[in-house]
């Protein structure tokens, strides 16, 4: 019953969320505030893991194909395929939401904390729109991120392929391009956008509806990164099964 009454009191939340908006000029600065934070701030570890990501999958497909009758080009297809399909859209944001999701709930959570939340409400201002919304929208421009994700991953592909000796820069790129389908990253993108709502939405809910001292900030922290990755995970499969299914 405590799941059930937790999903309810979500959904709730995201009715709240929509609910007496901020004045723009106020929200357009928290908007870019979490852009800034939650995109631009998430780049580098999003640049960095994808690049080494992409030349593992090179090098272990690379390693698996050793038969002489199989085509080096398929180092390239099977690289493409699973940055593409899989570790751009999902791996990333498993990443994000322990990096963004704990510091979202850490941020509510400690405002919670320090009454400044009942500050909001005693002011009239509608205290989810103010510090929720802006969070979703920010979230929104994560499918750029998710698109240099793919790039990097490919590229980190092609590096580890040429320069380790797995493949010839002509092979692997024949690879990129055979049997492309421009549904597949149709598809990644579809994923990406309702995983980046989940981001922003799960951890804000633990950390606006948490309660007692520091301590049960950092619990919550821990308990909405891993609420938040189970979400994703349940979400990639739906999904999966949808739209490629």
């Amino acid at each position: 019953m405590n799941y059930l009454e937790a999903i309810g009191k979500y959904f709730i939340m995201i009715r709240e969320v929509f609910k007496k908006p901020t004045k723009w000029p106020i929200m357009r600065t928290l908007i870019l505030k979490e852009i800034d934070e939650l995109i631009y701030g998430s780049m580098g570890i999003i640049i960095f893991i994808s690049f080494f990501i992409g030349g593992v999958v090179t090098i272990q497909t690379a390693l698996n194909l050793n038969s002489p009758f199989l085509p080096k080009s398929l180092i390239g297809f099977a690289t493409r395929q699973s940055v593409i399909l899989e570790f751009a859209p999902t791996f990333t944001s498993i990443i994000m939401a322990g990096k963004v999701g704990s510091y979202i709930t850490s941020s509510i959570g400690t405002m919670r904390v320090t009454e400044q939340i009942d500050a909001l409400d005693v002011m009239g201002v509608n205290s989810l729109n103010y510090l929720v919304f802006p969070k979703i929208i920010a979230m929104l421009m994560y499918p750029f991120a998710v698109a240099i994700s793919m790039f990097v991953g490919i590229l980190g592909g092609w590096v580890a392929a040429v320069f380790g000796g797995y493949a010839p820069s002509g092979e692997f790129i024949k690879g990129l391009q055979l049997d492309f389908d421009s549904f597949h990253v149709t598809y990644a993108f579809i994923k990406t956008i309702v995983f980046s709502f989940v981001i922003a939405t799960l951890p804000s809910y633990h950390g606006f509806y948490m309660k007692g001292g520091a301590l049960e900030v950092g619990k919550a922290s821990t308990t909405s990164f891993v609420w938040t990755s189970v979400v994703i995970i349940i979400l990639n499969y739906v999904l999966t099964q949808l739209l490629l299914g």
